[in-house]
């Protein structure tokens, strides 16, 4: 809602119940958007959160007894484990590498446990999928029974502590390696998964105490993005409710990753920059403060657009109408940033220490566009002007998206999906050689 009165009060408090210890009275996710929280706190969180749960987990993993098989199959059998199947960021993202997966080498089986919206993502998934295992009607203990039933080697979990997650499901451990990936910006702790995908941007070695996961780095982002989505004709502006003429700022992130000190950037860089506006995602609840928060800081509210909630594909073609993206910190945009860089939009970025401060930096990275990356506040806002103040520049690095959006790494899907199935061996073949898990990295990380 943006309501900031006691928001200068909220990483005091988050650091005073982690160290207190209470087991569980702080969601790790809820962590992610305070700011001055470091990586160490976030995995203390997590180790909390999931103390006594793992504890209590402990009788039912006893009674199923899983045995798990080391002898390598003719095909490897990978379950992915989510209930975003649907039309959901998740699924929009990885659905052109799980097509592109070797068929000859793998076996993809999903276990969902969402609901089936009967949408075209939908029957997308159940086609790219070997074996769609639809799991909504089971408990905990029956979805793990299914796992392993179906001969799963490498279980890749898709939620962490997201919203309608089954971290209860992996803590039975149904199979031999149990993966992070894509859905959780962080550590799950409690030795719930083996490895966490990722690359050596968004966690560097040294960073490794701070999660109980070992890395898998893939060899450029760890994010997947492939590049069959199209885009139709750019409405135009009048049409989305932008002013005709005039620098468009622009963050479709979600509010709750708004904190006080980005709107002041935001705010300082809508004062330089005249007849500049911000196009933000509607947020009904937290509008009206956002524009209160901006009247308070000399901005006329009017100069904040909101943009109603549109399908994909719309929502692409609107995009391309924005001239740069501002992040988020120390939550910053995942999905949204790598659909901006796809419709050929800047993105800048202030990275810090954690994860989901360190996912933008690494899409900009993979499109070669790390001069775009800010390594503090004022940097950011340094940049974010100057690209906005110079059109010379602007248009230099608008050029340089577009030529790096079809010939970098970052939307190679075919390439993408042939490291991830290298970390995929990689881990297989340490569980056959008796071997616990450690960093992992493919031929080209």
């Amino acid at each position: 809602m943006c309501e900031w009165d006691e928001f200068a009060q909220s990483t005091t408090r988050a650091r005073d119940a982690i160290g207190r210890a209470r087991s569980g009275q702080l969601s790790p996710f809820l962590l992610l958007s305070v700011p001055g929280i470091n990586a160490r706190e976030h995995r203390d969180c997590s180790e909390l959160w999931t103390r006594d749960r793992v504890a209590a987990s402990l009788p039912e993993r006893d009674r199923l007894a899983f045995r798990h098989d080391k002898r390598t199959p003719d095909k490897l059998r990978i379950g992915y484990l989510s209930n975003d199947f649907h039309e959901h960021a998740t699924s929009r993202l990885l659905i052109e590498s799980i097509e592109a997966h070797d068929r000859e080498r793998f076996e993809l089986h999903a276990f969902s446990f969402g609901v089936d919206d009967g949408g075209a993502m939908r029957r997308r998934l159940r086609t790219a999928f070997d074996v769609f295992h639809d799991v909504s009607a089971l408990d905990d203990a029956e979805l793990a029974q299914a796992i392993h039933g179906a001969g799963i080697g490498i279980l890749v979990d898709l939620k962490g502590f997201t919203r309608g997650a089954r971290t209860g499901v992996l803590m039975l451990r149904p199979a031999p390696v149990q993966v992070n990936f894509l859905g959780y910006p962080g550590t799950l702790g409690g030795e719930i998964c083996d490895y966490l995908i990722t690359d050596r941007y968004m966690t560097p070695l040294a960073a490794s105490s701070d999660y109980s996961e070992s890395f898998a780095y893939m060899p450029h982002s760890y994010q997947p993005h492939g590049r069959s989505e199209l885009f139709g004709k750019t409405p135009t502006r009048a049409e989305v409710g932008l002013p005709e003429a005039g620098f468009v700022f622009c963050c479709f992130n979600q509010a709750y990753k708004f904190t006080p000190p980005v709107f002041d950037l935001w705010c300082r860089l809508l004062q330089a920059t005249p007849d500049s506006v911000l196009w933000l995602l509607c947020a009904e609840q937290a509008e009206g403060n956002l524009r209160g928060e901006a009247l308070r800081r000399g901005v006329s509210p009017d100069r904040l657009i909101f943009a109603p909630d549109m399908r994909q594909g719309e929502h692409l073609h609107r995009l391309q109408l924005a001239d740069l993206v501002l992040d988020t910190s120390p939550y910053g945009a995942h999905t949204t940033a790598s659909d901006a860089l796809w419709a050929g939009v800047p993105v800048v970025t202030c990275a810090g220490e954690t994860f989901p401060s360190r996912v933008a930096g690494s899409l900009l990275h993979a499109v070669g566009l790390s001069e775009l990356i800010a390594t503090s506040e004022e940097d950011y806002f340094a940049v974010a002007l100057t690209l906005a103040a110079d059109i010379e520049l602007f248009e230099a690095c608008k050029a340089k998206l577009e030529r790096n959006r079809l010939t970098t790494p970052l939307f190679d899907v075919a390439a993408y999906t042939v490291a991830l199935e290298e970390l995929y061996t990689a881990m297989w073949q340490r569980h056959s050689d008796g071997m616990p898990h450690a960093p992992i990295w493919t031929s080209r990380s």
